[in-house]
């Protein structure tokens, strides 16, 4: 285990998620990462991660792409307990990449923002689509 572990709640399906992992690898981790619409959630995990954010649930709720079933759960009003527990049962309700570190925890997106909680950087990378962002 490294002496600054690195976690990525990944989803494979998405660009910026993508670029952002590849960004952590460049930078010379390698994360631990976490499929996490296959492995899911639990409130105790969001919850910690959300803490370490200093954010509520909704700072990373995803609704593009969410079903409609997952949808009809996160209405505006609906509490915080509510908006956890849709996204255990739906974990496509949770924006990505989120990603964690000793530094902090940090929704990257854009995926650049992954720096932010990481000890070291690449001087720039290059995106899938071409774009060279300076770091």
């Amino acid at each position: 285990m490294s002496d600054f572990p690195v976690t990525v709640f990944h989803n494979p399906k998405c660009g910026t998620s993508r670029n952002a992992l590849a960004i952590v690898r460049a930078a010379g981790y390698e994360p631990e990462v976490v499929e996490y619409v296959k492995a899911g959630w639990t409130a105790e995990q969001l919850k910690a991660l959300l803490e370490r954010m200093g954010a509520g649930p909704r700072a990373v709720l995803r609704t593009k792409g969410a079903p409609e079933e997952a949808l009809a759960k996160v209405v505006e009003g609906v509490s915080d307990d509510a908006l956890i527990a849709a996204m255990v049962e739906h974990p496509i309700l949770v924006e990505r990449p989120i990603v964690a570190s000793p530094k902090g925890v940090v929704l990257a997106r854009p995926s650049e923002q992954v720096v932010s909680v990481l000890e070291r950087k690449p001087e720039s990378f290059t995106k899938e689509d071409g774009t060279v962002v300076p770091l």
